[in-house]
């Protein structure tokens, strides 16, 4: 797994960090957004951080099937590495993440990975963890040496251009469209006004409901349809995160009003959602943003960190839009991330790297909500 509207991070991002940063000790990164240049493999390398173990330590917040997929790839490229490798579940509570990483300072573990719960309450430790000299990865939000994230107005438009083509080509160009959408969440807005700017190409599709769910997940999404079918008994479309629109699919069903010709889309490219498009009824598509591989890709750098190379600064899970055809090409990849890795051609196609960073100027470490969309200043 942004931002607002209009300008993805600038003015949020930079709030975000003052706050932050306000009464800690540990030393504060690079707080004002800006862009990265393109990655340089071949910089210069620094001193490595030699009173840290070779460990790294996966601070995950909850089991689902995407977060399982990037701790897969980081196990295995953990294994090819020679890196210790833990994975510390909070199952969704800021403080038990708070206290993995802790215990991960107190062992002298030498990297981490993180996909956090709770920005405010973990980013100070997380600096903590940085001044120290450890390699941190995180999944979107700062601070990190290394913030991995989506494009995210680009992942919304996927999803909006293939289901603006599924409605032109097969429902005659009209279609009522449920948005379940994450505006709420400064990290996945900018996804759905990626999503409404290609719907507008279609002006016969008509948007009856855009509305966040209170909770992203199944039972949220098959909540929010419910209430939505009482106004709207006919639905033609429905997009958002792969979990919530699975319930929404689910609601569906259970009130009868599932059909063949719908077009069901989603993000992030659940495995329910393939078995889904493999019974060929109203799912279509997901946009998948193939966890293993990029858990492969920050575990590598956690290891290059701490022998001393140069590693990115921020890193692109670019989107690939699966439908029932395209499963067993991605499926492959995704099961073999090393495969992908070690070939430069299939990388390219899923990552994106910019920047570098290195031990011995860690206090250049990223603390506002990059994305390679970021508007310059």
């Amino acid at each position: 797994m942004s931002l607002s509207r209009r300008m993805m991070i600038a003015t949020p991002a930079a709030a975000l960090a003052s706050r932050l940063a306000v009464g800690q000790t540990a030393p504060q990164g690079l707080v004002s957004p800006r862009q990265f240049a393109a990655f340089n493999p071949s910089a210069p390398g620094c001193i490595a951080p030699s009173s840290l173990t070779k460990r790294l330590v996966f601070a995950q917040d909850n089991r689902r099937d995407f977060m399982q997929g990037a701790a897969h790839g980081m196990k295995l490229a953990a294994e090819r590495r020679g890196l210790a490798f833990d994975v510390r579940v909070a199952d969704n509570s800021p403080a038990a993440m708070v206290a993995h990483v802790r215990q991960a300072i107190a062992d002298g573990t030498g990297a981490l990975v993180t996909a956090p719960i709770d920005v405010a309450t973990l980013a100070p430790v997380v600096r903590d963890f940085i001044s120290r000299g450890g390699y941190v990865g995180s999944i979107v939000p700062p601070p990190a040496v290394t913030i991995l994230n989506a494009p995210q107005l680009a992942t919304g438009r996927v999803l909006g251009e293939a289901a603006a083509q599924y409605i032109r080509e097969k429902l005659g160009g009209q279609a009522r469209v449920v948005l379940l959408t994450h505006d709420t969440n400064q990290f996945l807005a900018q996804r759905f006004v990626g999503i409404r700017a290609a719907l507008k190409a279609i002006p016969g599709a008509r948007i009856v409901a855009d509305i966040s769910p209170r909770t992203v997940d199944k039972a949220g999404g098959y909540a929010t349809m419910k209430t939505i079918l009482l106004a709207h008994a006919r639905v033609d479309v429905v997009l958002g995160a792969d979990t919530v629109v699975l319930g929404a699919l689910a609601a569906l069903r259970e009130a009868s009003l599932a059909r063949s010709d719908q077009f069901v889309g989603g993000i992030d490219g659940e495995p329910e959602a393939f078995a889904e498009m493999r019974r060929g009824g109203p799912y279509k598509a997901t946009v998948s943003l193939a966890s293993p591989i990029f858990g492969f890709a920050l575990a590598m750098f956690a290891a290059d960190w701490l022998e001393g190379k140069s590693v990115p600064k921020g890193l692109d899970i670019l989107p690939s839009l699966v439908t029932a055809q395209s499963i067993p090409q991605f499926e492959r990849d995704s099961q073999n991330p090393a495969e992908v890795w070690d070939s430069p051609a299939r990388r390219q196609a899923y990552l994106r790297a910019y920047g570098n960073a290195c031990a011995d100027e860690r206090q250049n470490f990223v603390d506002f909500a990059w994305s390679s969309e970021l508007a310059q200043p």
